[in-house]
């Protein structure tokens, strides 16, 4: 039996049960914004600033790529105003799979498109209204719009990056993992998700880790428990099968991992690194010391972040 299958099938077997820390409420949790981003980190680190402003890019709004029941997910497009690069970007943003939108990242978009780069801000069900693998589908679905709409878009359909922050980064490294296969599809289009590479901005590589910090719910209940509906002793194999780290092979694409100081919040890398370097897949690692955990939005860490990133992108 195929990998994908089994999986269907345990999946299918769990959610038979009443997921008991599930909040599928339906409401949006705006607890996660740039503003209380901001805030939570001027609190430690008093010097930082917004990025230059950027003026030279066009902005399409609010593409719909897919719907699911009566929902609408949306894209937006920001392109250069000059030439375009072969490479564009697929944005995913964090909040804990619970919370945050996909404009969080606009003047991250703004700065790629001014180098040249076409770039795609996505949304994606959240824990309060789909549970695990959800998210997971809406950004494989995204990705296989885009390529089916390449000529549409300009650009090149095998040469996407997938970029992600946070949970996020979780989401696009586990997507980048099983995009060559038909994990996680809910749709039967005709292109795959393959990413040409991926960039994970502090996102985590496993849930059930030493290093991980997901899984506490001794006080709260936590992010990721709420995305699963079952806590990581309840149904361990959904923690798992989550987890990027679980479906490293030789198809993973190039990665680069861009961290904070916050050691748990890329719990599973160097496990990760290890396995990609038995299959000869290139890999960097570029950490902030010091670092909090938002500092992709914030001077001084931006334009650092910036370079690393499209230097990256260059080598390959």
């Amino acid at each position: 039996m195929k990998m994908s299958h089994l999986f269907l099938l345990v999946f299918m077997s769990v959610l038979s049960i009443a997921q008991p820390m599930a909040d599928l409420n339906q409401k949006r949790d705006t607890s996660y914004s740039l503003s209380s981003a901001y805030n939570n980190v001027l609190s430690t680190h008093p010097n930082i600033k917004w990025p230059e402003k950027v003026l030279d890019f066009s902005l399409k709004q609010n593409i719909v790529y897919k719907t699911v029941g009566t929902k609408a997910l949306h894209l937006d497009l920001i392109k250069p105003l000059g030439n375009s690069k072969k490479e564009s970007f697929l944005i995913v943003h964090g909040g804990g799979w619970r919370t945050g939108n996909k404009g969080q990242h606009l003047d991250l978009a703004k700065h790629l498109a001014a180098k040249g780069y076409t770039c795609f801000l996505v949304e994606y069900r959240l824990s309060t209204e789909a549970l695990f693998p959800a998210a997971v589908s809406d950004i494989k679905s995204a990705i296989k719009h885009i390529k089916v709409n390449a000529s549409t878009y300009d650009i090149e359909p095998n040469a996407i990056i997938g970029l992600g922050f946070s949970a996020g980064a979780q989401l696009i490294s586990l997507v980048g993992a099983t995009a060559h296969n038909t994990l996680f599809d809910e749709e039967n289009l005709k292109e795959n998700a393959k990413l040409k590479a991926v960039v994970n901005l502090d996102g985590l590589l496993a849930f059930i880790h030493p290093e991980s910090g997901e899984g506490d719910d001794s006080k709260k209940t936590s992010a990721a428990s709420y995305w699963f509906g079952y806590s990581n002793t309840q149904k361990p194999e959904l923690w798992y099968q989550g987890s990027a780290l679980t479906h490293v092979s030789k198809n993973m694409p190039p990665i680069l991992f861009i961290n904070s100081s916050v050691d748990r919040m890329h719990a599973g890398r160097e496990d990760f690194i290890k396995k990609l370097n038995e299959y000869d897949i290139k890999s960097e690692v570029k950490t902030f010391s010091g670092a909090p955990h938002s500092f992709v939005f914030f001077e001084p860490w931006f334009t650092p972040m910036l370079n690393t990133i499209t230097q990256f992108i260059n080598k390959l």
